[in-house]
């Protein structure tokens, strides 16, 4: 068990190291970029796609996608009009530094004003691997539960704003926003939350509102 221990703190102490090389590229290009994560099907591609859209007349984003196998996300981010990248993960179930790293190396990042990277879908893994990235977001959704804070506390505990996508479909689908912010507040208090809907757009203005102010 010790020796378990010790193999993982030094796979962990290794990223770390590259995501700091990546947050100096980021630095150094002065590029903000915002690591998005969630689980399969919470709508992170759709929240990509309405903010590409509607900050691409003024900011020009670049995507970093990472998927199990598929490139369909970073073709969508790039038919909203980003600058899209797709990185395979061979079956891993997120998103480490030295993918990331890679990735940055295909890129040209003159001119690009902020960079999103869509980590894998999954609420378990994407918490524990630093990327390099300024700010980690987190986007939820109203069929997945409102349990979700109890049960994947890691998730909610290290970041930075909290989406609550799908929220047209509260009147359908059983959901205590009132228990589920409990949660939230007991992990990460005081977390910058954005409950809105990616195909109404409804609450899509202030979302966008702090992800510029923070770019």
């Amino acid at each position: 068990m010790t020796k378990n221990i010790l193999v993982v703190e030094k796979i962990l102490s290794a990223n770390d190291r590259i995501a700091a090389q990546n947050r100096a590229i980021f630095d150094e290009a002065g590029i903000k970029a915002f690591n998005f994560m969630a689980s399969p099907g919470a709508g992170k591609t759709s929240l990509i796609e309405q903010t590409v859209k509607r900050l691409i007349p003024r900011m020009n984003l670049a995507v970093i996608d990472g998927d199990i196998a598929t490139n369909l996300d970073a073709d969508r981010a790039q038919a909203a009009g980003a600058l899209a990248v797709q990185i395979n993960t061979g079956g891993e179930c997120h998103l480490d530094a030295v993918m990331l790293n890679s990735a940055l190396k295909q890129m040209n990042l003159k001119g690009i004003d902020l960079v999103i990277v869509e980590n894998v879908g999954n609420l378990v893994c994407p918490a524990s691997f630093q990327l390099g990235t300024h700010k980690s977001v987190l986007i939820a959704s109203i069929p997945e539960g409102d349990d979700k804070p109890y049960k994947y506390p890691g998730m909610y505990r290290g970041v930075d704003a909290l989406v609550i996508n799908k929220i047209d479909l509260l009147p359908y689908v059983p959901f205590d926003m009132a228990f589920f912010s409990k949660g939230v507040e007991i992990l990460n208090p005081g977390l910058v939350s954005f409950s809105l809907s990616c195909k109404t757009g409804e609450g899509l203005d202030r979302w966008l509102d702090w992800l510029v102010s923070n770019s």
